[in-house]
């Protein structure tokens, strides 16, 4: 299956993201309340209410949870760009600059840098807040290996 050259880029980040929820447990016990807010060529918002499994012992949102953010946004973000398998990932880097607490939102911001043969590159930055009082929690680098030019990896 691929998507067709009228697919907008909010439509083919919804499918990648309904298939491979179903066979996710990780992203469906973390990511059950996020909300894919908008998405154009190479990028996408989403929003994601902290609950106490993103928490760690401390209170704050979990390190690792911030790493699978950076992991499933760099996803999303291909995705936009029309590629449907969005590739298995072979680098994340994540700084962490703050963190959130149980009950603030996160806002989620994934960019594609390039998409090359084989390769690509994502940015992502989780804020806490919306509009323009957000801060930065996180923010990551994220590359994943891509067959662009398989059979079943069509562009649109």
């Amino acid at each position: 299956m691929s998507f067709e050259s009228t697919t907008s880029p909010l439509k083919s980040v919804q499918a990648c993201w309904a298939r491979i929820s179903q066979n996710s447990p990780i992203y469906n016990f973390l990511f059950s309340d996020i909300v894919l807010s908008s998405a154009t060529h190479g990028s996408m918002t989403a929003s994601l209410p902290v609950t106490s499994h993103h928490l760690n012992s401390k209170g704050g949102l979990h390190g690792s949870v911030s790493a699978t953010i950076v992991d499933w946004a760099g996803g999303m973000a291909i995705a936009s760009t029309g590629l449907e398998k969005t590739g298995v990932s072979t680098d994340i880097h994540v700084s962490y600059v703050s963190s959130a607490r149980l009950g603030d939102v996160l806002t989620i911001e994934g960019n594609v840098n390039k998409v090359g043969r084989n390769l690509a590159f994502t940015t992502v930055t989780i804020y806490k807040g919306e509009g323009e009082g957000k801060t930065v929690v996180a923010h990551g680098t994220h590359t994943k290996y891509v067959l662009r030019d398989h059979p079943d990896n069509k562009r649109s």
